[in-house]
């Protein structure tokens, strides 16, 4: 069978650092292959221009077209059935997979792209240009953020380029913690020093000084006021910012535990034996590490933000507050904590929320989906 190219001109699945990013990657890649269609990885090339350099990106656009020549030349013999890149936008556009797909007159599909007007005369036009190109000749795209839709709809030369695919996960780590969450809460009890008889609240990203820097000083802010309620906070994550984090929280001083950076497959039992997540996300697209939390059936209080909304159930999985707001966040913190019922009743969503919408096989069932219709439209090779 044909295989299927995939790119991520952002971020590339085999990138050293990891991020919701390179794990989003990783997981398409693993949905097209669970549909079905071997896949493989056509270039490592990183598009992104963060600083809005215009001589910067027409290097990296010069750049891009000499790669997808050199791509199209490697592929000739045995071209791809389909070319699929993930997360495309102003700052990280796609120069490759476009001239590929129209050589080989295959299909061509993205993932997770989003489209600002704004930027079209701003720093990022020519990668905004490029953006706007690639979206207007994709036969799909599968928006993964509802927060984009609307910006995307008038690039759209049908009504069924449109594909909702809701952010998901390779669900069974995260079940199989959740079932043996009271083992995992008595050994992080014992491995942390940690109060097992009262609610644990939990945080897991990055340290940057930028948005999630802007989060963690808000959750300080939050969780200040709450001295008379027992709880404890623990924080997985590192990062360059690290210690203006700890200064964000350094008034609740005893009821911090920093883990440090956690590799993914150790965070599951730490999701499982917490009793709610908390992360203002400010400035999120949607969270993978709030996906992550429920999947293992906690709870989670976020900022109401980006596409937040579409994977925390308010009132359901979790609680949405206005974004930046770290007194309705301490509200809902303090609410949840003083009702352990409820908080069983929203563990209990949270795991058939995330076995109904957000499951590995859900996704490449949509993926799977599209490439069998796309590839029967095209002429036999």
């Amino acid at each position: 069978m044909r295989r299927v190219a995939f790119y991520a001109p952002l971020k590339p699945p085999t990138h050293a650092v990891p991020s919701g990013d390179r794990r989003m990657a990783r997981l398409m890649m693993a949905a097209i292959e669970r549909a079905g269609y071997p896949v493989f990885l056509a270039s490592r090339f990183r598009s992104y221009d963060g600083a809005g350099s215009a001589e910067r990106q027409a290097r990296l656009r010069e750049l891009g077209r000499r790669l997808a020549e050199r791509c199209i030349r490697r592929l000739e013999k045995d071209p791809p059935l389909a070319w699929f890149t993930y997360h495309l936008y102003h700052k990280a556009p796609d120069w490759i997979g476009p001239r590929v797909a129209r050589h080989f007159d295959i299909p061509y599909l993205v993932a997770e792209a989003s489209h600002a007007p704004k930027q079209a005369r701003g720093p990022w036009a020519l990668g905004f240009g490029g953006a706007t190109e690639a979206i207007g000749q994709a036969d799909i795209v599968f928006v993964v953020n509802p927060h984009d839709a609307a910006c995307l709809a008038p690039l759209f030369s049908r009504s069924d380029v449109a594909v909702p695919l809701p952010p998901f996960l390779e669900l069974a780590p995260y079940r199989d913690a959740h079932a043996a969450r009271q083992e995992h809460r008595r050994t992080i009890a014992q491995a942390c020093r940690l109060d097992g008889a009262i609610p644990w609240l939990l945080s897991a990203a990055m340290m940057r000084a930028d948005v999630k820097l802007a989060s963690y000083r808000l959750l300080g802010r939050a969780l200040e006021p709450l001295g008379t309620l027992p709880w404890t906070l623990i924080v997985a994550g590192d990062g360059p910012a690290r210690p203006l984090v700890e200064e964000a929280l350094r008034p609740l001083v005893s009821r911090v535990r920093f883990l440090g950076a956690l590799p993914p497959e150790a965070l599951p039992p730490f999701y499982a034996a917490a009793d709610v997540m908390v992360w203002p996300a400010i400035g999120e697209a949607y969270g993978m590490a709030l996906l992550e939390a429920q999947a293992a059936g906690c709870p989670v209080i976020a900022g109401r933000t980006g596409g937040v909304p579409a994977i925390v159930g308010d009132g359901r999985t979790g609680m949405l507050v206005p974004e930046d707001d770290a007194a309705a966040f301490g509200r809902a913190v303090r609410a949840l904590l003083s009702d352990p019922g409820r908080r069983t009743d929203m563990r209990r969503e949270c795991l058939a929320t995330t076995l109904r919408n957000h499951g590995l096989d859900s996704a490449a069932e949509t993926i799977g989906s599209a490439l069998r219709r796309l590839t029967r439209e095209r002429r036999p090779w």
